[in-house]
């Protein structure tokens, strides 16, 4: 039996989730997870199933598209067997790079990792212990245009579904956040906007905060404000010094980011304008 994975989101209204089953049960398909969830308040519909079929992915996406498509949706059918391909860009901070690789490489992540991008040499060891190819691609104001077409090609030539920034310090073009729509994934400390700039734990310390955190989201051209995808806070208190804040951060930072890869990778995240549809 073939595995695959149905999303899709409409504007919502009554006979969805039964013509989308009654559609899949002609096509074949026994439904083995189901998530649907109504928001009163845009009126989106936004539904992920899980099912298995002797037919192939495209087959019953073929068979299902007109029943779909009557409820002007935008939907996705994905065969399981075929895994997201991951780029993942990095600069000089390692944590959440040695973190996905790792997770990849036990299967907690189900994606493929055919490329690293960085605008520094730092972690080409880990690429390679890995061995998963490594571009250096240098960035200065001058050249950023240069590299980010560069960027495309790679996207383009590796068949890259998604691109996640694993500590990537460098702020994206208004330009490359249009070509790649909901496709970018970002991690930032929690911190946003009030201890913007460098040294964030420094800066959180020297106020005394309770909480710190991170953010995981998809990137646009309004810096650090797109949709927000995962989120996790750890206490902290006045006994710890800037040097354990900036370990804890590290832990919380790499943990939301594998959260947020993975939802991407099995199809768990629907938009919803400017907020996301977890099915977690």
């Amino acid at each position: 039996m073939n595995r695959s994975i149905l999303t899709l989101s409409c504007p919502d209204r009554p006979g969805i989730v039964h013509a989308v089953s009654g559609a899949l049960l002609e096509a074949g398909g026994n439904i083995l997870e189901n998530a649907q969830f109504g928001d009163t308040g845009t009126g989106l519909f936004a539904l992920r199933t899980r099912f298995e079929s002797e037919r192939s992915a495209d087959d019953v996406a073929a068979m299902i598209a007109p029943v779909v498509e009557r409820f002007d949706a935008r939907w996705t059918l994905r065969d399981e067997v075929r895994r997201h391909r991951a780029l993942i860009m990095v600069s000089r901070y390692d944590h959440c790079l040695v973190d996905l690789l790792y997770r990849r490489s036990t299967g907690e992540l189900a994606i493929d990792i055919p490329l690293i991008v960085s605008n520094h040499t730092d972690c080409a060891h880990h690429a390679a212990r890995y061995g998963v190819r490594y571009e250096h691609l240098p960035v200065t104001s001058g050249t950023k245009a240069q590299q980010e077409a560069r960027l495309l090609e790679l996207v383009v030539e590796e068949r890259i579904d998604f691109v996640v920034l694993a500590r990537y310090m460098q702020v994206l073009s208004p330009e490359l956040c249009a070509a790649l729509p909901s496709r970018i994934i970002n991690i930032h400390h929690s911190f946003l906007p009030g201890f913007k700039g460098a040294r964030p734990y420094h800066q959180a310390h020297a106020r005394g905060v309770k909480l710190i955190g991170a953010t995981a989201h998809y990137v646009t051209s309004d810096l650090d404000e797109g949709p927000i995808i995962e989120q996790d806070v750890e206490r902290v208190d006045h006994s710890m010094s800037p040097e354990r804040l900036v370990e804890m951060g590290r832990d919380v930072e790499r943990r939301v980011l594998a959260k947020a890869v993975r939802y991407q990778a099995e199809d768990r995240i629907v938009l919803d304008g400017h907020k996301t549809v977890v099915f977690a």
